[in-house]
């Protein structure tokens, strides 16, 4: 977790230790493994890597986080940890989230962007979108027509 701290500069202990702790809490983990901070990060679960991997990104202050797939092959406990935790981060963030997954994409958007075949389909607030689609093809896809 410190590596990303220890690249701005962050090297001893007495200064990682709070900052360990700050993003592991924005990540929503601290209490789960705040007794084992020196195990290695694959006795972690699934869904616990991955918010590992979301605290290491806030580690480094960004401007902008990106998402690609973020709850793929997690469990729908742990999946909904992360989405309510990215809507918790996007009042300091700005975040981009790719999902194929369509009703997440309803629960956390606030701005849609919809591809198809690498072209832009679509793009608007998310309210407009799923409730008011002006092109044909998200009528379709919205409505199962395709995946």
């Amino acid at each position: 977790m410190a590596y990303g701290l220890k690249l701005k500069g962050i090297r001893h202990k007495k200064n990682l230790a709070p900052l360990v702790e700050k993003y592991l809490r924005e990540a929503n983990l601290w209490e789960e493994v705040k007794d084992r901070l020196n195990d290695p990060a694959i006795r972690l679960s699934i869904g616990q890597q991955q918010r590992l991997c979301l605290a290491r990104g806030l580690a480094v202050n960004p401007e902008i986080i990106l998402a690609d797939e973020p709850t793929s092959a997690l469990d729908p406990i742990s999946a909904r940890i992360i989405e309510n935790q990215f809507v918790e981060l996007r009042k300091d963030y700005t975040i981009v989230l790719v999902t194929h997954v369509l009703r997440q994409a309803r629960r956390i958007a606030d701005y849609v962007v919809f591809m198809y075949l690498g072209d832009v389909v679509e793009q608007g607030p998310a309210e407009a979108f799923f409730n008011n689609p002006t092109q044909e093809k998200t009528k379709e896809y919205l409505g199962g027509a395709f995946n």
